[in-house]
């Protein structure tokens, strides 16, 4: 395969990347103030650590789509 040459799963571990990373910074915001012993919070920023498991979820699904692909 050439090195320009996209694969069908490249956008999906992409975004994956992205949405983990992004999931894992609200973490890391969230669980800050409890450590320091601040105020917590509101509930939607929890919420928003939920998008780290879901971007590797789709990562992950990139990745076995990409797997497929080359198996062909």
């Amino acid at each position: 395969m050439n090195p320009d040459s996209t694969s069908p799963g490249d956008l999906l571990v992409r975004v994956g990347a992205i949405l983990f990373a992004l999931g894992a910074v609200a973490t890391i915001a969230t669980v800050t103030p409890l450590f320091l012993g601040l105020h917590r919070l509101p509930t939607p920023a929890y919420f928003v650590c939920m998008v780290m498991p879901l971007g590797f979820a789709v990562a992950l699904a990139g990745l076995l789509r990409t797997a497929r692909s080359q198996r062909r």
